[in-house]
């Protein structure tokens, strides 16, 4: 089993496994592998250094500061992300199509005040927002949709 760092054309990082770099190339060039977080189907692999076990290694250095590592970041910034957005998804209501007059009913008292996530044109975002109804995207990644766990 080959682990592989990835990149989509968002420079989104994740991580893939596959069988071989063969497995990789195929799926990846049928299109199968996509990004977590944006569902990008444009995928690159990022180089990697390989693990070698020496024999005969010496003690580690004394402990110092340690380096800046950007994608080991990013990794985690997205781990984070995707975090956040599974809360939102499990403490809200899904109401569909209806979130424009649904989040005017509850503002307006009209239905009881609780979080709630749908679909909102740019258009409608801008008529609630001119009522005083603030609303937020929230793109939600491919590997969220479906049922939250």
């Amino acid at each position: 089993m080959k682990v592989l760092n990835l990149s989509c054309n968002h420079d989104h990082v994740f991580e893939g496994w596959f069988a071989s770099e063969a497995d990789f190339q195929d799926q990846a060039t049928r299109g199968v592998v996509e990004c977590p977080l944006c569902s990008s189907p444009q995928v690159h692999r990022l180089p990697s250094a390989p693990r070698l076990n020496l024999s005969g290694a010496r003690e580690p250095a004394a402990p110092g500061p340690a380096p800046a590592d950007p994608p080991r970041e990013q990794a985690a910034l997205q781990a984070r992300w995707m975090q956040a957005v599974s809360h939102v998804l499990q403490n809200t209501e899904d109401v569909g199509e209806r979130f424009p007059d649904e989040a005017r009913r509850i503002h307006y008292g009209e239905a009881p005040n609780r979080g709630i996530r749908g679909q909102a044109s740019a258009a409608e975002r801008a008529e609630l927002a001119d009522e005083g109804i603030e609303v937020m995207p929230l793109p939600v990644p491919a590997a969220l949709k479906g049922p939250a766990h």
